[in-house]
């Protein structure tokens, strides 16, 4: 069976809207946890402005005191050329840049048109000038809350823009949770097609209920790198009600149990997942944490025995 790579995105995507402040501590020792389990890369925080995200505004802490794991990469959202500079003094192994494919979202989200973002973008990957790899996440891929259907075209024109400057990697991300899975299935096809030197990650939520459908159709189309959040923590502030990502043990257990190699230590990840809600405060959406591995057999009832005895006689 193929490998497959994951990304572990909760101390960035899934803790940035969390109500409540993280102990810089508890980010630090739930990354040196992950650190342990078989991740190809853990997205450790982002350098925006604090006032933006506050939730992050420990970023260089983290950053400075995270026990790196040779083999895991540790990436970091960056918005502009001012967190590109502080992410390369942080020593951050990839920068990923973020817009949104629809025009509305892009608005609302960064307050900008896509093609100020492509510019503003354009700006820190020069400035990188190839120091540091690279990956863009587009957003709304699958579609916008506010204007619906998002042409495979405009994502296509969007992604071989940026592959034209010479970015190392491209996710494409379901933000909102739209997609099902024979969009996916499309998407995955063409966007293999026209970008076969990209590292290529799709990044799905559940917002809907079919992010693991969407994660089986991606991986039977080709794509070996996932992102996922532990627990399912995160969202989009523009999807109302909305779950959070995939939950990176659900997905792997369930690649697992198909007979796909992760890379993955999921027990370890699983006793990871069983304390984040204790560091969140509430509880959060992953099912093979409470309910444990389909693998996980249970003691007979003691009448079976006498049953199974009767049965014999």
């Amino acid at each position: 069976m193929t490998r497959i790579y994951f990304n572990e995105v909760v101390t960035r995507d899934g803790f940035q809207i969390e109500p409540e402040f993280i102990a810089t501590d508890d980010k630090i020792a739930l990354i040196d946890a992950l650190s342990q389990c078989g991740y190809a890369k853990i997205e450790a925080t982002s350098f925006t402005s604090p006032k933006a995200i506050p939730m992050l505004r420990d970023a260089e802490e983290v950053m400075g005191s995270i026990t790196r794991v040779p083999g895991v990469e540790y990436t970091v959202l960056v918005p502009n050329l001012r967190g590109a500079e502080r992410a390369l003094e942080s020593r951050a192994d990839e920068l990923n840049l973020v817009m949104s494919v629809s025009e509305t979202h892009n608005l609302a989200n960064l307050r900008m048109t896509r093609e100020q973002s492509f510019a503003a973008l354009t700006d820190v990957v020069r400035h990188v000038d190839g120091r540091t790899p690279i990956n863009v996440s587009l957003s709304t891929c699958f579609g916008c809350p506010m204007e619906g259907d998002v042409p495979l075209a405009v994502v296509q024109q969007w992604a071989q823009r940026f592959a034209d400057l010479g970015v190392r990697g491209l996710t494409i991300c379901d933000t909102t949770g739209m997609a099902h899975p024979a969009q996916v299935s499309r998407m995955v096809e063409a966007l293999q097609q026209q970008l076969s030197h990209t590292q290529l990650t799709l990044h799905f939520h559940n917002t809907r209920g079919m992010g693991l459908a969407n994660v089986l159709a991606a991986v039977q189309g080709g794509i070996t790198r996932l992102d996922g959040s532990l627990g399912g923590l995160g969202g989009c502030p523009y999807a109302p009600g909305a779950s959070g990502n995939i939950c990176s043990e659900d997905a792997i257990h369930m690649l697992d149990a198909m007979g796909y190699d992760t890379g993955m230590d999921l027990s370890k990840l699983l006793n990871v997942a069983r304390h984040l809600p204790a560091i969140v405060g509430h509880e959060v959406p992953g099912q093979v944490a409470k309910a444990g591995r389909i693998t996980d057999l249970h003691p007979a009832p003691a009448y079976v025995a006498e049953l199974k005895g009767a049965a014999h006689d």
